[in-house]
């Protein structure tokens, strides 16, 4: 595939990927509002999982076509830009005040980078057992919201 057509088509997949993501979240935190759940809730479930659908589907593609390399610059570099850039402008613009639940979810967050980092610590190499351990951690945490609510 020549360059002039890839990079039309990066555009192309950039655009629908945000425009996609965009209805998404809107579509669902207008449906949950409705519904009467908390604005909190929202954002760390749905506006979450939607805004991180994309990454998902990235992710595991490049998983699936053997660049799990993609998987880890795009999940963490996610992360670092999401917590240090989104929030300290978020910050700059307007006091950040933190809710007793949502402490404990940033607890959770930072719990989840060092599982990461233990995980490949000593072989480099996150392999399927750190894998379910992390997608059993992440029913487990979403399972506690059910039940809270």
């Amino acid at each position: 595939m020549n360059l002039l057509i890839s990079a039309c088509l990066l555009v192309a997949g950039f655009f629908l990927l945000v425009k996609g993501a965009d209805w998404f979240v809107d579509g669902a935190a207008g449906f949950a509002k409705k519904l009467g759940v908390p604005q909190l809730v929202i954002g760390l479930t749905i506006v979450a999982m939607g805004t991180s659908a994309p990454e998902a589907a990235v992710s595991i593609t490049a998983a699936i076509r053997g660049n799990a390399d993609i998987t880890i610059g795009n999940i963490v570099g996610s992360n670092i830009f999401n917590i240090l850039f989104i929030v300290g402008t978020t910050a700059l613009i307007m006091p950040v005040t933190f809710q007793d639940g949502f402490l404990v979810d940033t607890i959770v967050a930072v719990a989840a980078g060092f599982l990461l980092l233990a995980g490949v610590a000593k072989t480099k190499t996150l392999k399927k057992p750190v894998g379910i351990v992390m997608l059993i951690a992440y029913v487990i945490f979403y399972l506690s919201f059910a039940i809270e609510l």
